[in-house]
């Protein structure tokens, strides 16, 4: 699926048909519509983000269910957190990269990334689940010293994969050609090495795609729905 630079009519305006030069940063700061929009998805990530310690350490306190899994029985559980997250980082660094130049782009996934968290919230909230069997603490130091506030380590935020979606998100975002081919094959790699540390189940890696569809095809929704109020 191809996502070229959006022009500034049609970003700003799904209704606009004129064409239009792509959009640029000093363009796009010029429209109130876009300047709004930003900052009202930078102040509902920031909220987001200031409630999910508390989310996080609710989840890992409740009880959960154990899913049966042939694959996590089948396969050997290691400790990869290191290439996991080199992996990670490598590939979050270069779709935002690629975003950055691109404010159009930038802002669609700014807004995908908020109702990815949100769905993810809402599946954590219905479908409790103890850790897979032969679960090797995954570490990332970054996200456990600002988002996991629990007296012992988060091993149940399991349905569905947050750093799968995470990657495949940007993939979506990014223009189709080398770097979200790259993108691919690092939420490929992604998902795989979750699985040999049995940190999650392999439903929680198979469910990310869907989830990440409708958060990219809710984002459009947001993008209409912003334009409106912003007229």
């Amino acid at each position: 699926m191809s996502t070229p630079d959006i022009p500034v009519a049609s970003a700003l305006n799904p209704t606009a048909n004129r064409p239009a030069a792509p959009l640029t940063w000093p363009t796009a700061w010029r429209q109130p519509a876009f300047r709004a929009r930003l900052g009202l998805v930078l102040l509902l990530l920031l909220a987001l983000a200031s409630q999910l310690p508390r989310y996080f350490a609710w989840v890992q306190a409740r009880p959960g269910y154990h899913l049966p899994d042939p694959l996590l029985v089948w396969l050997p559980a290691h400790d990869v957190s290191g290439a996991t997250f080199v992996v990670i980082y490598l590939g979050i660094a270069l779709g935002v990269a690629t975003l950055l130049p691109r404010p159009a782009l930038l802002l669609r996934a700014l807004w995908a990334y908020l109702l990815l968290q949100l769905l993810r919230c809402a599946t954590l909230w219905l479908l409790p689940l103890e850790p897979p069997p032969g679960l090797v603490l995954l570490r990332d130091p970054l996200v456990d010293y600002l988002f996991y506030a629990a007296p012992s380590p988060i091993t149940k935020d399991l349905f569905f994969s947050g750093h799968t979606a995470t990657l495949l998100l940007l993939a979506l975002a990014v223009p189709a050609g080398l770097r979200r081919r790259l993108l691919l094959l690092a939420t490929g790699a992604v998902g795989t090495l979750v699985l040999i540390q049995h940190a999650h189940y392999t439903y929680d890696v198979l469910a990310a795609p869907l989830f990440v569809w409708l958060a990219w095809r809710g984002s459009a929704w947001a993008w209409a729905w912003a334009w409106k109020e912003s007229c």
